[in-house]
């Protein structure tokens, strides 16, 4: 890994690298993207890659960081992957069989981080998004400490929950970091565009950087680790310039001020189940 990348301690004495590299991707782009992007994104000098079993790309990420390996370019003691435990396999008895098969998909013999993909358990079975004859999707009901076990941007900087597990010694990952991809199947369209918004183009205009860049670098010096996704290669070494500069007190109090408490992906495909994380401010 590169020396100039920060890496956060987590409370079991592991380290984390700062800035993940994001997997997901929509229907409608060919896995053969997915390969390709993780591919430049190792050779770019991300080793945190962030996937899960819901993004379908498991096989394309393992084939990227298997021919890395064999390329001498990282050693996998170099990299922090995690990958999620999909809603339908909540119940005690999935969880195993379900990692096993994540493991086998990305030809990796462990996983650094093994998360729940959202705070919602769903109907056990072989569909993986279980719904109703009207469409309306199937939940369940699992205590998640029989399981086990956060969208963060400057919309929603989450500075409530930040400072709870700063508290607790546990660390935030972010994601939608940037305003998200905008997919359509996610995103209301008519949501803001956050890399458009006037306030953090001038402090991008005053660092002489883009606000992408203004936009990850926020997250990272409060401590947030925080996750970029792209398919193309000049975002993916740009997003790691984050490193080479820090935003001043006063961009920062500025930044901080953009908190709408707006979320872009509220999963309100959720919102009937008892335990729907997302109507309360955190």
């Amino acid at each position: 890994m590169s020396s100039k990348q920060q890496r956060v301690k987590l409370n079991d004495g592991y380290f984390i690298p700062a800035l993940g590299f994001g997997t997901y991707k929509p229907r409608e782009v060919p896995k053969s993207k997915s390969l390709e992007a993780a591919n430049l994104a190792i050779d770019a000098g991300f080793r945190h890659i962030d996937t899960a079993f819901a993004y379908q790309v498991e096989e394309e990420i393992g084939q990227a960081i298997q021919s890395k390996i064999k390329a001498g370019v990282i050693k996998r003691e170099d990299m922090f992957i995690t990958t999620k435990l999909w809603c339908t396999c909540f119940r005690p008895e999935l969880v195993r069989p379900a990692l096993e098969r994540s493991l086998k998909s990305l030809q990796l013999d462990y996983v650094d981080l093994y998360v729940m993909h959202y705070p919602v358990p769903m109907k056990a079975g072989d569909d993986d998004f279980p719904s109703d004859n009207e469409g309306k999707f199937l939940l369940d009901s699992v205590d998640f400490c029989d399981t086990w076990e956060v969208e963060c941007h400057l919309y929603l900087n989450q500075s409530k929950l930040l400072d709870y597990c700063k508290s607790k010694d546990i660390v935030l990952v972010a994601y939608g970091a940037l305003g998200t991809q905008r997919y359509k199947e996610w995103v209301d369209q008519n949501s803001p565009v956050l890399l458009n918004d006037p306030v953090l183009c001038d402090v991008a205009k005053k660092n002489k950087r883009s606000p992408a860049l203004i936009a990850l670098r926020y997250l990272i010096q409060r401590g947030v680790v925080t996750l970029a996704q792209s398919f193309k290669e000049n975002e993916m070494k740009e997003n790691l310039k984050v490193f080479e500069f820090q935003l001043s007190p006063e961009d920062m109090k500025t930044l901080d001020g953009l908190n709408k408490n707006f979320r872009y992906l509220p999963a309100e495909f959720f919102v009937d189940h008892p335990e729907y994380p997302y109507s309360e401010e955190y």
